[in-house]
């Protein structure tokens, strides 16, 4: 036992846990500047817009099922540390919606016309 009376499992678990932890401060850094470039090679405005729209042509929405793909890997990585699922939700949640929009048609319509609707 050392000097502070931390002896070897607390310093495995503290150590699994600090892993955990910066994990998943860097996957979420990782997603950000991805989300970023990507908002910015599709031509959108900003992040939040790029988000929330709808596929427009077959790069996006490969982009959005490789996206939801790489939400869906983070969630089962959450079972192992759970901090990431919640890294893991936001890719899931847009890619899939991307997904689910572009495959029922919704990018027909220009959503700026029906924000009131």
């Amino acid at each position: 036992m050392g000097r502070l009376g931390i002896g070897f499992p607390e310093i495995v678990l503290l150590s699994i846990a600090l892993v955990a932890v910066v994990g998943t401060i860097l996957g979420a850094v990782v997603l950000i500047r991805a989300f970023v470039g990507k908002a910015k090679r599709f031509g959108y405005p900003s992040t939040r817009a790029y988000l929330r729209a709808v596929p427009r042509s077959d790069a996006e929405k490969q982009d959005a099922a490789d996206l939801a793909l790489k939400g869906l890997v983070f969630c089962v990585l959450g079972l192992i540390f759970p901090p990431f699922i919640l890294v893991g939700l936001v890719p899931l949640f847009f890619g899939a919606r991307k997904i689910v929009w572009a495959s029922m048609g919704l990018g027909l319509v220009d959503d700026a016309d029906h924000r009131g609707v």
